[in-house]
Order: structure tokens, then sequence, then C-alpha cells
């Protein structure tokens, strides 16, 4: 297996990473999504993955927030993550969430949410949230909708409605 890299997303990146999550996802709502957060949402995390100098994979985290909740500890949303079909199956994916997991703290984000696979999502430490009574858009979405607390305790007396920031909502 060829050895990648990670690092944080430069602006020359940017049409490569449009074009990770268009093939990564075979349509466009993605690096799409990506464009509108990179000038809207702050704070952000946004790295990349590369191989033998070529772009392979990215992700981008952003700020939530939890209505009817008491605190205002540091959220994000981990959306999207996108790895090159050529790529895929090598632990490109997981290595980017576990660097963006990893740099929350530096951003004093202390919970993430997910809206994937639970059976992939695990790995990293990720819980279904309805159960811990926060929800995304509908109860639709509870057997995909994940929370990661980083910081033990942080979640204690949240409840509510997840939002992401509203370009989200755009696409």
């Amino acid at each position: 297996m060829q050895e990648f890299a990670i690092r944080d997303e430069i602006d020359s990146d940017h049409s490569t990473v449009r074009e990770i999550h268009e093939v990564a996802f075979s349509q466009p709502n993605e690096g799409k999504l990506v464009e509108s957060l990179r000038v809207a949402a702050f704070p952000q995390i946004s790295l990349v993955a590369e191989v033998a100098g070529e772009l392979v994979g990215h992700i981008f985290l952003s700020p939530v927030r939890i209505e009817e909740c008491p605190s205002k500890c540091g959220y994000a949303g981990l959306a999207p993550v996108g790895v090159k079909p050529s790529a895929q199956d090598r632990g490109i994916g997981s290595a980017l969430i576990r660097e963006a997991l990893a740099r929350c703290a530096d951003v004093e984000w202390f919970t993430v949410f997910v809206l994937g696979d639970p059976t992939y999502y695990a790995r990293f430490g990720f819980v279904l949230a309805a159960p811990l009574g926060l929800r995304y858009e509908s109860e639709q979405f509870d057997s995909h909708f994940q929370v990661l607390e980083l910081k033990p305790g942080v979640l204690s007396g949240a409840r509510g409605w997840v939002r992401y920031h509203e370009v989200f909502s755009d696409l």
C-alpha cells in the first residue's frame, strides 16, 4: 500500500477537492457544500489526503448548534468526507476522520455529529444521537444520526434539534 499524508487544505486545492467529492458521491452536492462552507462557516477544519502528490481525499467539519441547549460548548458537524474511488479501502477516510477529530480541541469543539453509516462510524466512538435526546431534521434520520463526545460529560443536559449551518439547506 502506498503511503499517504494528511494536511490542511490550501486555496490551490479547492478545485481538486470539489472533484474528489463529485466522484466519491457521484453527484455535485457535497462539492458545492464545501465551497459554500469555506466562505460561510467559522471556525472550520478542512483537511486533504494526498498520495504521491495527488489529492485523493478530503474532510470538512463546521459548527453546529443544539436548539434548547443550556450550554454553549463547541459542537461540530462532520460533513462531508470523501475519498476518490481509486483510493478507497486503504484507510484514507479513517485517517482523515481521526486527524480531524484530533484537531477539534484546537477550535474548542468537544462534540461532533455525523449523519452516516452507524457501523462505519462506531469504530471512531460515535453512537446514535436520538437515544440521548438529540435529533437532526426529523425522526426519519434517527437510525443514522450519530454523536461523539470528545470531552466526557459535555452533552450533559443537552437535548433538542441539532442544526447544521444554513448552507446545508441550500442543497
